[in-house]
C-alpha cells in the first residue's frame, strides 16, 4: 500500500513534535527545578549552564514544527493558530523572557539583577511546560470549530479538566525528565538534591498518568480506532515510566533519562496515532474536522517541501548531536561558568 504527500508530512511533523518535547522537555525541567535544586548564585550557574549550549537548539524543534504545518497543512495552521492565540501568545511571551534572561542574567553582577532572571528562567520554563499540555489535550479532544475551518471557542473554552489534566501531565513529566538531565550533568550537593527531587517526582507523574490515560478513554476517541501504532506507544510509554522509577532508585540516571524520554516518544505516538488522519477534531461533528488532505497544500507545495526536508533535517540532526558530545562533559563548580 502506497503512503501518499500528506500522510508522509503528517508523520514528519509528529517526529518534530516528539524532538521538540523530548529535548525541550527536560530544557523546561531544568529551569522549574532551578530553586529547588541550587542555592547559591554558584549553584544556579552550574545548573542553567547544564542546558546554557542547548536550549536554543532545542527550540529549533519548535520552529521547524510550526513552519511544517504552515506550509504543508495551512489551514490547519490557521485554525489552531487564530484559536490558540492566547495561549500560544502566552507561550510566546514565556520564551523570550525565558531566552533574554539566558543572555542577560551574567552581564551584572548584582544579586537582585542575576534573581530577576532566575524569575524569568522559572516562570518561562513552567508556564510552557503546562500551556503545551493543555493545547494538545484539546487538540485530541476536540475544540469547536465549524464549517468554515474557524475555531469559535474561547481561552476558557481549552481550560477544560482534560485539557487541564495534560497540562499537569506535561508539566511533572518534563520535570522529572529535567531531573534526570540534572543527574547526569551535575555533582556534589546538587546531584544530591536531584536525586531526591527525581523520586518525588516520579510517584506524581505515574499517578497523573494512569489518570490521564483512563480519562483519555473516557473524554476522546482516542481508543476507538486502537491501531498498532498506539499500542507500541502506550506500552512503551508505560513500561519505560515504571522502568525509570527502579533506575531512580537505583541512582542510574542515564537509563532513567532514557525511560522518561521514551515515555514522552510514548505519548506522542498514542495521540498522533489516534488523530490520524485529523489533524484537529470538531467538537461541533465529525463533518468538521481538519484532516490531512482537506487542511493540506497542493501536491506540488508538498513534493518541493520534501525534496528540502529530505537536504536539511539530516544536517541539523548532525549538527545537534555534535553539539551534545562536544559539551558532554557534568558541569562541576571549577567548570567555566557563562551565565
Amino acid at each position: 500500500m502506497s503512503i501518499d504527500l500528506n500522510t508522509i508530512w503528517f508523520v514528519l511533523i509528529a517526529i518534530l513534535f516528539t524532538g521538540f518535547f523530548f529535548l525541550e522537555g527536560f530544557d523546561y525541567g531544568v529551569g522549574i527545578l532551578l530553586p529547588f535544586v541550587a542555592k547559591n548564585d554558584n549553584e544556579r550557574r552550574q545548573v542553567i549552564n547544564s542546558i546554557g549550549p542547548h536550549w536554543d537548539g532545542n527550540e529549533v524543534w519548535l520552529l521547524t514544527a510550526g513552519g511544517a504545518i504552515f506550509a504543508a497543512f495551512p489551514n490547519w495552521y490557521a485554525t489552531l493558530f487564530s484559536g490558540f492565540y492566547l495561549a500560544l501568545f502566552l507561550i510566546l511571551v514565556a520564551l523570550i523572557l525565558r531566552g533574554v534572561a539566558f543572555e542577560f542574567r551574567s552581564k551584572h553582577d548584582s544579586p537582585a539583577w542575576r534573581r530577576t532572571w532566575d524569575y524569568a528562567i522559572i516562570f518561562g520554563s513552567f508556564l510552557p511546560a503546562l500551556l503545551w499540555g493543555v493545547a494538545f489535550g484539546n487538540i485530541v479532544r476536540g475544540v469547536p470549530i465549524d464549517g468554515s475551518m474557524t475555531y469559535t471557542g474561547n481561552l476558557f473554552t481549552l481550560l477544560n479538566p482534560y485539557g487541564l489534566l495534560g497540562g499537569l501531565v506535561t508539566l511533572t513529566l518534563f520535570t522529572l525528565h529535567g531531573a534526570l538531565f540534572l543527574g547526569l550533568k551535575t555533582e556534589g550537593v546538587i546531584l544530591e538534591r536531584v536525586k531526591r527531587a527525581a523520586w518525588m517526582l516520579w510517584v506524581p507523574v505515574v499517578v497523573l498518568v494512569v489518570l490521564f490515560v483512563g480519562y483519555s478513554y473516557i473524554e476522546t476517541d482516542l481508543f476507538d480506532g486502537f491501531n498498532v501504532v498506539q499500542a507500541v506507544g502506550l506500552l512503551g510509554a508505560v513500561v519505560a515510566l515504571l522502568a525509570a522509577g527502579w533506575m531512580i532508585r537505583q541512582g542510574r540516571f542515564g537509563l532513567g533519562f532514557i525511560g522518561t524520554g521514551i515515555t514522552i516518544i510514548g505519548t506522542v505516538m498514542l495521540l498522533f496515532g489516534g488523530l490520524f488522519p485529523r489533524v484537529m477534531p470538531s467538537s461541533l461533528g465529525g463533518q468538521f474536522d481538519l484532516t490531512i488532505y482537506n487542511a493540506s497544500s497542493s501536491e506540488y507545495t508538498l513534493q518541493i517541501m520534501t525534496v528540502v526536508a529530505l537536504i536539511f533535517v539530516p544536517i541539523v540532526l548532525l549538527y545537534q548531536a555534535w553539539t551534545y558530545w562536544v559539551f558532554r562533559k557534568r558541569i562541576t563548580s571549577d567548570s567555566h561558568l557563562e551565565y
